[in-house]
């Protein structure tokens, strides 16, 4: 893929490599980097090797890297060569996201030279790495000393074949393919140690074929030289520019306008496939003197009932360059000038229109304009913008407006805000929720595992007032080894009551029903607890009397009632859930007893609440794994 001479790129471009390279005259890895860029933000300046004088460096970069590669995966691939003395992952200030590179300070300088002639190009998490030393002096790099430029590089020619190329010639400190997500951009650097390694190259390399391509090297222009050179070209220009030409205007005609001003080289007409003018052509003058007579003397001037546009002929490239500086321009001439005076408000009446919207807000000062945003068929899009002549103006309507109740909504107002800004606050804010929330459910998870065993609401068959738990009037509930007892009546014991799960304990949205508003809550019903792993121990009690329904449930108290239906429900639940029948039942008894009786009488209804049950029990599990491993992590 041909590539033209564009800037070098700086390390935090961090795209996969492509496997395969190309000819390589050597096989010395060492650490590289392209240069003649300032490092984004955040970054650190990552040249090439110290000199000889000053050899004691210790610290690697590390580029190319995955962004879930962390600290302790590259400790546990660096400390296989030395000890490692700190690592650093490079993040982003506000999504503390990898930006793809990092730092790796080694305890001696040995061992830094080991890790860079073993560990160069190879790969961590399926992308091959580069490890350079890292270079915190920033004049080498400035200073472009043995930095050269390769283009039209073929696409298969990677970081490491493109070091094994030029290492013949001289000691490499820094190199790099410059490419994106989708490979190679066709042009790359390296950067040597002394200018003579970098002389050969040239003299060697410059118009041979790498893969069956012709490539340039030369000596790297750093950004500023270039397009000081760039200007230079500008205003020497020969060629001109021509649009706004009458489509009856021949090509005769068209060279004879320009003629006058000195010699045309050139003069072309741009034709559709029928042969017609477009309406634009070109003109090339001998010398820069005769183009610039041309634009001065015709431009915004009338040829044939045209209004001539003659201007210098600009690249595409150049002509988007300048028309987004203008916007760019623009944008932020509009935004200085309503800073602070512009209003943002939402929540607004849909009846109301511009003119009622700027009565609302003149009392506060003189509003130079107000706007209700609306949708392609006209409708209120409920909220609009109103704009003062003063920022005192504006902050006393803030003031003043904000929470105003109008026609029953609570008007929204406050300063307008460019989109990127309003983006990151949201993003910052966003971050900060999700971090307390992860902290709250880590505490919640903690308190849980200090106060109870296990998972959510066990239930343990109670027996009427008086009996032992687990059983009926003369029965004796069978021990099972490593079973926790149930509470006595008036004792508290680490069991949950219905409606007491602790915060956190399902995730949002999955929690089971509760009761009314209103209804008292039920006392005396052990959704308890039993060790981790622990089954439900299989009820000894007979089943539930025949004689349930609302008429009993009438008679008996709200802790008799919850009882009541539990033994009910539980032998039911068992036959098809045993092992979970315990934690089910416990769930299910929060719904309110009405309901809980028509489960007792509806088979199918009762087996579709358990299958309900049962999917947030394993939400729930599945909550907590990833909780765990996230805090391990």
């Amino acid at each position: 893929m041909p590539a033209t001479n564009a800037p070098a790129q700086q390390e935090n471009a961090a795209t996969p490599a492509a496997s395969n390279g190309a000819a390589a005259a050597t096989t010395q890895t060492t650490a590289p980097e392209a240069k003649g860029e300032k490092p984004t933000e955040g970054e650190k300046p990552a040249e090439g090797e110290k000199p000889a004088s000053q050899q004691q460096n210790t610290s690697l970069y590390v580029g190319e890297l995955d962004p879930n590669v962390n600290e302790a995966i590259l400790f546990e691939i660096f400390s296989m060569i030395g000890p490692v003395s700190s690592i650093r992952v490079c993040r982003d200030a506000v999504t503390r996201r990898s930006l793809g590179y990092a730092y790796v300070n080694f305890l001696s300088a040995a061992d830094g030279e080991r890790a860079l002639e073993q560990l160069n190009y190879t790969p961590i998490r399926g992308r091959a790495c580069r490890i350079m030393w890292s270079q915190r002096d920033p004049n080498l790099r400035r200073s472009g000393q043995g930095n050269i430029f390769i283009k039209n590089l073929d696409e298969a020619i990677d970081n490491k074949a493109l070091h094994d190329t030029f290492a013949a010639f001289g000691k490499i400190l820094s190199c790099k393919v410059a490419s994106n997500e989708n490979g190679s951009l066709g042009y790359g650097f390296v950067h040597y140690e002394t200018n003579e390694a970098a002389e050969a190259a040239i003299q060697h390399v410059n118009g041979m074929l790498l893969n069956d391509k012709k490539v340039y090297v030369g000596y790297h222009i750093s950004r500023k030289d270039r397009q000081a050179k760039i200007e230079a070209a500008r205003a020497q220009f020969t060629n001109v520019y021509v649009k706004n030409v009458d489509p009856e205007v021949t090509q005769e005609e068209f060279q004879q306008l320009f003629e006058k001003f000195g010699k045309v080289t050139s003069a072309a007409l741009a034709l559709d496939a029928e042969g017609k003018s477009r309406g634009f052509g070109f003109v090339n003058f001998e010398n820069h003197e005769q183009a610039a007579a041309a634009v001065d003397s015709l431009n915004d001037t009338e040829y044939k009932g045209q209004k001539l546009f003659v201007g210098r002929a600009q690249k595409k490239s150049e002509r988007e360059e300048e028309l987004r500086k203008a916007y760019e321009a623009a944008k932020n001439e509009k935004l200085a000038k309503y800073q602070g005076v512009n209003l943002y408000i939402k929540n607004l009446p849909e009846e109301f229109d511009d003119e009622r919207l700027q009565e609302e807000f003149a009392s506060f000062g003189t509003v130079t304009s107000a706007k209700v945003m609306r949708t392609q068929s006209g409708a209120s899009r409920g909220f609009g913008f109103v704009c003062y002549s003063a920022p005192e103006e504006a902050n006393k309507a803030v003031a003043e407006m904000n929470g105003k109740m109008l026609e029953n909504r609570p008007l929204y107002v406050a300063l307008a805000q460019r989109k990127d800004v309003r983006h990151q606050q949201l993003a910052a804010q966003m971050m900060q929720h999700n971090q307390l929330r992860l902290q709250q459910q880590q505490a919640a998870a903690a308190a849980a595992a200090q106060m109870y065993t296990g998972g959510p609401g066990m239930y343990y068959p109670q027996p009427p007032a008086g009996g032992v738990p687990g059983t009926f009037p003369g029965q004796v509930r069978p021990q099972y080894p490593g079973m926790m007892p149930p509470p006595m009546a008036g004792q508290p014991g680490p069991y949950m009551q219905p409606g007491q799960f602790p915060q956190g304990m399902f995730p949002q949205g999955m929690r089971p029903p509760r009761p009314p508003r209103g209804a008292a809550p039920a006392q005396g019903m052990a959704g308890g607890r039993v060790p981790a792993g622990a089954r439900a121990p299989a009820p000894a009690a007979a089943p539930a009397p025949e004689t349930l329904n609302a008429t009993t449930l009438a008679n008996a108290s709200p802790e008799e009632q919850k009882q009541m239906l539990g033994e009910a429900i539980y032998p039911k639940i068992a036959e098809s859930q045993p092992e979970l029948a315990g934690k089910l039942t416990g769930m299910i008894l929060e719904l309110p007893v009405p309901e809980l009786l028509h489960l007792v009488e509806d088979e199918e209804a009762l087996s579709s609440k358990v299958d309900e049950a049962l999917m947030v029990l394993r939400e729930y599990e599945r909550q907590e794994g990833a909780n765990a491993k996230q805090s391990e992590a």
